[in-house]
């Protein structure tokens, strides 16, 4: 009997031990593999899209086989306005998505899309990701952010030619949330058309543009339908976008996987930072093969336009005074905002980063607008 034990006792330290030497890759074999849907509403060839689905091929490879992910583009799961409450729920692990889509739900983060000079999408992703660790807005409580990113400046993108801010009375411009104050303040008519309609509407006359920034010309073809863009960098209002993960889905990966979440996290938010610029410079050049005309305000315009929209500064103030916030509390978020775009704008210009609009310093010479 003590000679059967010995041998089971041994049969259990020999397995431990083949188990302790098996590759890692075996190791893992049995575990089950974890299915993450990640989830954009972006068109499959936009770059925004495209690196989505590089951000799930590469978390499929890191992760040794352990996670498996299927991806969908173009809102095929989930729709731009859905794209919050879906992840929340669980519909998709991971999505992406801006905040204007669900407009009131996510009230200080919206701040990061009020007129406030940013030049460029480099800035802004920089200046959003600073503001959110910063103030780490508790309607983001129910899912886990991965990233937050503001895109380039948005653009009055228009069928006629709009110069001064007297040009801008009535005209009806698609601008959702805070940017449609902006068009208000401006003296346009704000339409809420979903984007993926925007094409169609501005083709047939029911909308005469868009608010929307220059790689937009490319991504959503806007340079077939409008003749003009009128470049008004100068109140620099960005879409602030989030790409958040289910808490439900994130808690239950092993901790060295929820640590290759964290580290690809980081270097997707530089690198959707990167993209937002560059997409900028593709979407310019496609405005100029199709023809069209681009703008620039002249000085005496851009504080006029700068002056117009204040009023947009202060309601956010107000607004948010009202929903449990002191109001010196969201005048301080504002002013800390208009720093940090300050503060990256040098920066993108000490690094030599190139955008087709901001400050002169910012703009190689082909980006210059010629009056």
């Amino acid at each position: 009997m003590k000679r059967k034990g010995v041998f089971i006792v041994s049969g259990v330290i020999g397995l431990i031990f083949l188990l302790s030497t098996l590759p890692t890759g075996m190791a893992y074999a049995q575990e089950k593999v974890i299915s993450l849907k990640i989830a954009n509403f972006f068109p499959p060839p936009s770059k925004q899209s495209r690196l989505l689905q590089e951000f799930s091929e590469e978390i499929e490879k890191r992760s040794g086989g352990r996670i498996k992910t299927q991806y969908f583009a173009g809102g095929s799961l989930l729709a731009a306005p859905a794209m919050y409450k879906g992840v929340q729920s669980g519909i998709a692990d991971i999505g992406y998505s801006h905040v204007f889509y669900t407009p009131g739900r996510m009230p200080v983060s919206e701040g990061i899309g009020l007129p406030l000079g940013v030049p460029s999408g480099w800035v802004g992703a920089h200046m959003a990701f600073d503001f959110f660790n910063k103030y780490k807005p508790k309607e983001f409580n129910d899912v886990k952010i991965l990233a937050i990113h503001a895109n380039a400046p948005s653009m009055i993108i228009v069928r006629k030619q709009i110069s001064t801010l007297d040009e801008m009375k009535g005209v009806s411009i698609r601008a959702p949330s805070i940017s449609g104050e902006i068009i208000a303040a401006l003296g346009g008519t704000p339409a809420p058309t979903p984007m993926m309609e925007v094409y169609d509407a501005i083709a047939k006359g029911v909308n005469d543009g868009v608010w929307a920034p220059w790689e937009t010309l490319k991504t959503f073809r806007f340079a077939e339908v409008s003749k003009y863009v009128t470049v008004c960098w100068q109140i620099g209002a960005s879409f602030p976008f989030y790409l958040a993960m289910n808490k439900n889905s994130y808690n239950k990966l092993p901790r060295d996987l929820q640590e290759l979440v964290n580290v690809m996290s980081g270097e997707y938010q530089e690198r959707y930072a990167l993209v937002w610029n560059e997409i900028e410079l593709a979407g310019y050049a496609f405005g100029v093969e199709k023809g069209m005309k681009y703008i620039e305000l002249s000085k005496e315009q851009g504080e006029k336009w700068q002056k117009a929209v204040e009023p947009v500064i202060t309601n956010y103030i107000k607004n948010l005074a009202g929903k449990g916030y002191k109001e010196q509390e969201a005048k301080e978020m504002v002013e800390y905002m208009r720093a940090r775009v300050a503060y990256w704008t040098e920066k993108q210009m000490e690094y030599k980063i190139s955008s087709p609009v901001g400050p002169a310093g910012m703009r190689p010479e082909a980006y210059v607008i010629k009056k």
